[in-house]
């Protein structure tokens, strides 16, 4: 969020997850993926400095995925030096471990960092609280060219394996759900007018993403709101029903790389679930409590 027509549900998970009373942002990771990780580092804290939390520690994360080299064209900014010293994978390590079963992580691009830390500390499988993932496409088909399955998948299919198989506490929020919650132009119309300078700015953000959907896709008049509904699910689970599954992704294949296949359990060899799925979610509800945090940011 910030750079004209670009993409905004990352800047809108984080907002929300600053304005809502019922979570506290201890740190905030970046990691290659929609941009490359030095744009994202800088984004991310000029961001935090536009929301008023400059303390908010970020730590820059992985610039490739695990395996090969794939990295995403950005604004080929000088590297930038976040606040905090490390690699993010260090600092999810050493918050993860410092409070035991108190702190959740919310995977909202590609899950390099995450995977990384469980391979410094497997422990962390164990210590963290949960991790919310949003990645996948579960129970729909994905209409992205070029791309099988979900892009934060996509990006690092190895590093999402490695995730799903570490016993850690998960959900996974993926496309043919968060494709349901839509902010149309009448919703960043509201958002202009009954937000403070922060709804103005973001509104703004908002209508350009849109028509960018509009010049390059068949979407109309409206964006989803992928991350930030992850976000909110940590808080408020019940805007969403979930189903336990065994869940494995694909890591090679032209057509196949970073496809999530879920087994609903539904047969007696299928094994044991390593995560919640979300298979539907009360949109209106969704986008009242979204449309009102993002609202009371100044």
């Amino acid at each position: 969020m910030g750079e004209p027509g670009a993409d905004i549900d990352d800047g809108f998970a984080l907002a929300f997850a600053l304005a809502d009373p019922e979570l506290s942002v201890e740190l905030v990771t970046t990691v290659n993926g929609n941009t490359d990780v030095d744009t994202a580092t800088r984004l991310s804290l000029r961001l935090l400095e536009r929301l008023g939390r400059g303390d908010v520690p970020v730590a820059r994360g992985a610039a490739t995925p695990l395996v090969g080299g794939w990295t995403r064209g950005g604004l080929r900014v000088e590297r930038v030096d976040a606040p905090v010293p490390g690699h993010a994978a260090v600092r999810i390590v050493e918050r993860v471990m410092a409070e035991p079963g108190e702190l959740s992580i919310v995977a909202i691009g590609p899950l390099t960092n995450v995977a990384l830390a469980l391979a410094l500390e497997p422990r962390v499988a164990t210590s963290v609280a949960e991790i919310v993932v949003m990645g996948g496409v579960y129970l729909g088909q994905t209409n992205v060219a070029a791309v099988p399955g979900e892009f934060n998948f996509w990006v690092d299919p190895h590093a999402a394996a490695e995730v799903l198989a570490s016993g850690a506490p998960l959900r996974a929020v993926g496309l043919d759900v968060t494709r349901r919650v839509r902010m149309t132009r009448e919703h960043v119309a509201w958002l202009a007018e009954s937000g403070g300078d922060f709804g103005r700015f973001a509104a703004s953000c908002a209508e350009g993403w849109i028509a960018h959907l509009e010049q390059t896709t068949d979407q109309r008049d409206s964006c989803a709101l992928h991350d930030p509904l992850a976000v909110a699910s940590l808080a408020y689970p019940d805007l969403v029903i979930w189903r336990p599954a065994r869940v494995a992704v694909e890591t090679s294949g032209a057509h196949t790389r970073g496809v999530a296949v879920a087994d609903l359990l539904t047969t007696p060899d299928a094994g044991p679930a390593n995560c919640r799925i979300a298979v539907d979610v009360d949109a209106p509800a969704f986008l009242d409590l979204f449309l009102g945090r993002i609202a009371t940011l100044g």
